[in-house]
């Protein structure tokens, strides 16, 4: 005798997996932008301004989803167009890189993309400080220094410990969070930045072997 409906097995045969708390989550996307000029190829860095969070930190460009966006390579293109002032036409996606789930409910999609050695950029001062064209060929060789951020849970003080085995002597799981750091010509490129970029560069080196 089967005891699970037809209907519950076919919902299940059809279920498609996907990141569990998904809708609690902030999604971003952004574009690590290659540029070409003399024959050398580039990445392009901005310095996010006083007049947002994180101000004076080297970033690439790139921002949260919006309810208006059709994909998130669409969020990635508009977000790159608004901060570092170019058209659209100027800016080809080439393909994904790998996601990130931060430890802050941020999920971030980025893009590889390149922009046209024509094109002319008119940051938007609002929220770019400034610009950083640096050559691939010298962040490849670029050291990277690598530390830790500890991880300690907290529960809240309303935490109802008399549910779980152990009660207050509960034994919580403890993490860290690997932290890059390159300097490049003084700017120093750390966190998330610093961790799609060493993705970037490991995706280069892979590519030329």
């Amino acid at each position: 005798m089967e005891f699970m409906p037809q209907s519950l097995r076919e919902h299940f045969r059809q279920k498609k997996a996907k990141l569990l708390d998904m809708n609690n989550l902030v999604s971003a996307a952004i574009t690590v932008p290659f540029i070409e000029r003399d024959n050398e190829l580039y990445l392009v860095f901005q310095i996010r301004s006083q007049h947002v969070s994180q101000p004076g930190e080297i970033c690439f460009p790139g921002g949260k989803v919006e309810d208006g966006d059709a994909s998130l390579e669409e969020t990635a293109v508009r977000e790159l167009t608004e901060e570092l002032g170019i058209e659209e036409n100027n800016v080809t996606i080439m393909g994904e890189l790998d996601y990130i789930v931060t430890p802050f409910r941020l999920i971030v999609y980025p893009f590889s993309g390149i922009i046209s050695s024509e094109a002319t950029f008119q940051v938007s001062k609002k929220e770019v400080e400034d610009i950083i064209i640096a050559p691939v060929s010298e962040l490849l060789v670029l050291p990277r220094e690598e530390h830790h951020i500890r991880l300690n849970l907290k529960p809240d003080n309303d935490f109802p410990y008399h549910l779980i085995p152990g009660g207050e002597n509960y034994k919580w799981r403890k993490s860290y969070v690997t932290e890059h750091f390159y300097n490049y010509n003084g700017h120093i490129i750390w966190g998330l930045t610093a961790r799609i970029l060493t993705h970037v560069l490991n995706e280069i080196k892979e590519a030329n072997t």
